[in-house]
């Protein structure tokens, strides 16, 4: 699977590369997610932008990682494909995840969650 990271101080910025994600790469993206979240990543974004499809496999390895970031800091899903939004609303994970248009937003949701979970620059 191509998936890359890049930590920076408050969170970690992964792009999936892959156009599908199935059942053939979800089991090794949940391993990804889980293995940053025990590695301390609090929060992670994650650049859609390459993923055409997604299947029910690959629904719940985002789900995975809204998980294992949700009660440290912020999972968050940018630069997500038309027809991937689709398949997440109509599963209606649109209401438990984070999904924004862009870097930049993705970056202030990650910054509001910090201060609302008290975890700000101050710790």
């Amino acid at each position: 699977m191509e998936f890359t990271v890049d930590k920076y101080e408050n969170y970690s910025m992964a792009k999936i590369s892959q156009e599908k994600v199935d059942s053939t790469v979800a089991p090794e993206l949940k391993t990804e997610f889980m293995d940053l979240a025990q590695d301390g990543v609090k929060s992670l974004i994650v650049d859609m932008s390459n993923v055409k499809y997604v299947d029910s496999s690959g629904l719940s390895a985002l789900l995975v990682g809204n998980r294992s970031f949700g009660e440290s800091g912020a999972f968050v899903l940018y630069n997500v494909t038309d027809h991937v939004m689709k398949l997440i609303s109509i599963s209606q994970l649109d209401k438990v995840m984070n999904i924004v248009s862009g870097q930049e937003e993705a970056a202030d949701v990650v910054l509001m969650t910090e201060i609302n979970k008290g975890q700000g620059a101050a710790e």
